[in-house]
């Protein structure tokens, strides 16, 4: 890396604080970086000069994964704009465009109301099937007549429809209904009920779902808009409207621009447009653009790469053996509980000849392969703790188990691992991770050696220190 003055003397506003394959890098993005890993309450917080290495690998990373074209890669392309739209998408739509569509909504549903208005009512259901018997009809009209006298005689209807009224969403509410408009419930009850005054009962009423008595607590008309907008705007809000009056909004300006213009487009250029004006959101979109590529690149040239490539786990763990010596013993085998004693040694048979990553389908397959299960198995490579049976069994410790209910029989298989594992398999997740952290620093030193770096450090002195 070379460190050198900065032509320029930091004349502008926003100088280049390092060049990187060629490629400028201004001082606001190093402090947005800086800034943002930085913050207070990160644990392991890196001063300026330690973090310039961190920053400079992750921009030669970007520029390998700009060099491989995975910036051209369609499922790149759909993921990236899929954030960026969530940034820029919310933009298109003013409070004054969901006030319109709250308007459409009001006006629509006062059309489908008309004169006729809302009611409140309350309702006593006896439930009939819709092809019961005459005999089922006629039974559950003797029993609607008599509620209704009971009714008539003074009867509190909320009691009784607590009571009798097979309608659960209502009947726990004393028969109340929520405010009903037209069109929103059976024929049969909205004719009945609309014909009602406040305070008035009905006889019983056949539909569909059987009778009804009906009574009516209030009604009145539609409320003006202005009562009612908030609510409506909760509700359309709910529902997704931003995303249909963006989607209206794009439409249209795509096709005015008679077929020159796609919604992605128009949404690339107001995101450029928004970026020049705000080099917050510039930031915070090109850190998801460039952190989607370095996952990406990061994945084949490291973590991917290093759980594929079997041969390669072998060999570093072979030459760094010592790296996952144990201090305690290691049990790697299995607990397994079954209901007869036979199955203990069948158990054995079973997995004896096959590798150990293989038992768990093997003892599936064997004897859980069908509704009845036959064992319980437990697998691993256990230390002393991990497993009361184990710890008991194995390492003879004084132990309480629980018993595995309906498995009365506990027996173990396996072998004792003093100091250390059998092979890289065993330790898998750790020799990964060693084996991943050498592919990265040996990946780094070659894009050190591929890729130009300037870092100009007139300019990296004035980091946070300049006025904004």
């Amino acid at each position: 890396m070379l460190l050198t003055v900065s032509m320029t003397k930091a004349q502008s506003d926003d100088p280049v604080i390092m060049k990187i394959n060629g490629n400028p890098v201004t001082r606001s993005e190093f402090e947005y970086s800086y800034n943002k890993n930085n913050s207070d309450d990160v644990i392991d917080k890196k001063t300026i000069d330690e973090y310039v290495d961190l920053f400079v690998n992750y921009k030669l990373k970007v520029v390998a994964a700009y060099d491989a074209k995975l910036d051209t890669l369609s499922s790149f392309k759909k993921e990236f704009a899929m954030y960026r739209d969530q940034q820029i998408r919310p933009t298109f739509v003013e409070d004054s465009d969901v006030v319109a569509e709250a308007r459409k909504v009001y006006e629509n549903t006062k059309e489908r109301i008309g004169t006729k208005g809302l009611i409140k009512a309350s309702h006593i259901l006896l439930y009939v099937e819709q092809k019961a018997s005459k005999e089922k009809l006629e039974e559950a009209r003797l029993r609607a007549d008599s509620i209704y006298e009971v009714l008539k005689a003074g009867g509190d209807f909320a009691e009784l429809a607590k009571k009798y009224s097979q309608d659960p969403g209502s009947a726990k509410n004393g028969g109340e209904l929520p405010w009903l408009q037209p069109g929103q419930t059976l024929k049969e009850f909205e004719t009945a009920a609309y014909a009602l005054q406040k305070g008035e009962m009905s006889r019983p009423v056949l539909s569909p779902v059987g009778y009804h008595i009906i009574l009516m607590k209030d009604r009145k008309q539609f409320e003006p808009f202005d009562t009612l907008k908030n609510d409506i705007i909760k509700f359309i809000e709910a529902r997704g409207v931003r995303e249909r009056i963006v989607d209206k909004k794009l439409d249209e300006m795509a096709k005015a621009s008679d077929g020159k213009l796609t919604r992605d487009d128009i949404l690339s250029q107001k995101a450029e447009e928004m970026s020049e004006n705000d080099p917050e959101l510039k930031n915070l979109i090109r850190e998801y653009h460039d952190g989607l590529l370095l996952y990406e690149i990061s994945n084949r040239m490291v973590w991917d790469k290093a759980a594929k490539d079997e041969e390669g786990l072998k060999a570093y763990f072979d030459k760094n053996k010592k790296r996952y010596y144990w201090e305690q013993p290691r049990y790697k085998g299995m607990v397994y509980h079954v209901k007869q004693k036979d199955d203990v040694k069948a158990v054995q048979d079973c997995v004896k000849d096959i590798p150990f990553d293989k038992w768990a389908d093997k003892l599936r397959t064997t004897f859980n392969n069908d509704s009845v299960l036959r064992i319980r198995v437990e697998k691993g490579i256990f230390k002393e703790g991990d497993n009361a049976f184990i710890d008991k069994m194995v390492f003879k410790k004084d132990t309480t188990v629980t018993q595995v209910k309906g498995y009365p029989i506990d027996a173990v298989y396996g072998k004792l691992l003093k100091k250390k594992p059998d092979s890289y398999e065993d330790v898998r997740g750790q020799v990964t991770a060693d084996y991943q952290d050498m592919l990265e620093k040996q990946w780094v030193a070659e894009l050190r050696k591929k890729y130009s770096v300037e870092v100009y450090k007139d300019v990296l002195e004035t980091v946070n220190k300049h006025n904004k």
